[in-house]
């Protein structure tokens, strides 16, 4: 090449060097930590493409910080995703939504099925999320699930839980869940399924007329639903809500201490029109409070603990010795 040719060469791409637009660097926090940002401003854009990039069985854990944003997806942390932390920039403003329900088509012209319904799919162990809101978008159609939970040692704290029928769906037999201080709200059936599971402290928010539970408890658990010290209220109209009914046969349930609005109904509970199940299945409160309390109105196959028989109910019993206020590794 001739010298002009190569010196022109050189002024062009000096020249391109000079406009080309600079790359945007890399975030980079604390080793063990993700962060997603709609901006652009963190390491994913979306929840899902993070909780992709977390490693497979990693032993330690791994902390998704979400950004204040909408985040409309249909999310799967799947089983080989363990020790995963969601941290929520604002409960209130860090939004994971999507509006799947049970009637809903697929693109193979099938129904979602409940199961399929759902907003977020956990199967990993060792799940938290913190400062969140979990959302189905769906409205008042049917059976539309915003939050799906089957993986062992699941913890919530200060999250909010949205929906109408069948908000949280307690799927996994033999999992143990923990909700502390969280906001749960639904219309039928909306706390629903076979794990075991203790709220504490929560707001049990009751939307229309319906159910609170709908505990499907293998007949081989000890434990079903604990409530302690939680707030049942809502705007549905004064004796509109049972405290549960059984979706199958050994349905246990248990309120400890709980405040229960107006909404609640004099009888508490529901034998889902099967007689058998009044012989099965095992619905308890202790120490009720609020207009909803009403021990001498409850069914008759429905049980007022006393103080010893309640205090078999701590949560080491019934998580199985799983401490959820004990720091992952």
């Amino acid at each position: 090449m001739k010298k002009s040719n190569l010196c022109l060469v050189l002024s062009w791409l000096l020249l391109l060097a000079s406009v080309a637009p600079a790359q945007a660097a890399v975030p980079t926090g604390p080793i063990g930590t993700f962060t997603v940002a709609q901006d652009g401003s963190g390491d994913f854009r979306t929840v899902q493409e993070a909780i992709n990039a977390v490693p497979d069985l990693r032993k330690k854990e791994t902390t998704i910080f979400i950004k204040k944003g909408t985040y409309k997806e249909k999310l799967v942390l799947a089983g080989s995703k363990t020790l995963v932390h969601l941290v929520g920039e604002d409960r209130d403003k860090t939004i994971l939504t999507f509006d799947d329900y049970n009637q809903k088509k697929n693109r193979f012209g099938e129904e979602m099925g409940t199961s399929g319904s759902s907003s977020i799919y956990i199967y990993g162990t060792d799940f938290t999320a913190e400062n969140l809101t979990f959302q189905n978008s769906a409205g008042p159609v049917g059976q539309a699930v915003a939050v799906w939970v089957a993986g062992d040692r699941a913890k919530f704290k200060n999250c909010r839980l949205l929906g109408f029928q069948d908000t949280l769906y307690t799927f996994g037999p033999g999992s143990r869940q923990y909700y502390k201080d969280c906001y749960i709200e639904g219309t039928v059936d909306f706390i629903f399924g076979a794990g075991t599971a203790w709220f504490e402290d929560c707001t049990i928010f009751c939307k229309r007329g319906g159910f609170v539970t709908a505990a499907s408890t293998p007949d081989t658990a000890r434990y079903g639903y604990v409530f302690r010290h939680c707030k049942i209220t809502g705007d549905a109209p004064k004796n509109s809500f049972f405290l549960g009914r059984p979706w199958r046969p050994y349905a246990k349930v248990v309120y400890l201490g709980c405040e229960l609005g107006a909404i609640i109904k004099p009888e508490g509970w529901d034998e889902w029109g099967k007689e058998s199940n009044k012989q099965t299945a095992y619905y308890a409160e202790y120490q009720s409070t609020g207009p909803g309390a009403a021990p001498k109105s409850r069914v008759a196959w429905s049980h007022q603990l006393t103080a010893a028989e309640a205090a078999r109910y701590t949560r080491a019993q019934v998580l199985r010795d799983w401490n959820p206020d004990q720091p992952q590794p």
